[in-house]
């Protein structure tokens, strides 16, 4: 194999990585989302109908995961009185879910996730925004500045049906 091939195969594994954006693909829906309280309730996604839902997929252990939370959280105060509903989901146990709740001062509404597999969550975080018929309106995988403005205007136009 020659030098060129190579340097692009290691590209091409390194940009494979990174963040990515997803277009809906049609296959999920916000029922397919399997979800729990911390109490071990199974949550019905007719709670959110006529609600956008913004998920974000993480785990106790993940740096860029926690790394983001602050943001999120100001995204959700900002958005507050808006038609939108903040879910921080892990697939981890209740306790382990719980215990980072308790340690952690943010105002999250924490569930666990029960199919990840099934949702092909390629790595953490990920986040999906569904809009008010529980369609996927966007899909990342990777970390954000949920507060800044841009992503701000991201969620808005789900609200307001301009996405």
């Amino acid at each position: 194999m020659q030098y060129g091939s190579i340097t692009i195969m290691v590209l091409l594994f390194y940009f494979s990585n990174c963040s990515s954006k997803r277009e809906n693909d049609g296959i999920i829906g916000l029922e397919d989302v399997k979800l729990s309280t911390l109490t071990g309730q199974s949550i019905a996604t007719g709670e959110f109908e006529g609600k956008v839902v913004f998920i974000n997929f993480w785990a106790t252990w993940c740096g860029p995961c926690i790394h983001e939370m602050p943001s999120i959280e100001k995204a959700q105060t900002l958005m507050k009185g808006k038609d939108v509903v903040f879910l921080l989901a892990s697939n981890e146990e209740l306790d382990q879910i719980t215990r980072f709740s308790k340690k952690h001062d943010y105002d999250f509404r924490y569930v666990q996730l029960n199919n990840m597999e099934e949702l092909k969550i390629p790595a953490l975080p990920t986040t999906f925004i569904f809009d008010t018929e529980g369609i996927l309106k966007f899909s990342e995988t990777g970390s954000r500045m949920w507060d800044d403005s841009t992503n701000l205007e991201l969620i808005t136009k789900i609200i307001n049906h301009e996405e």
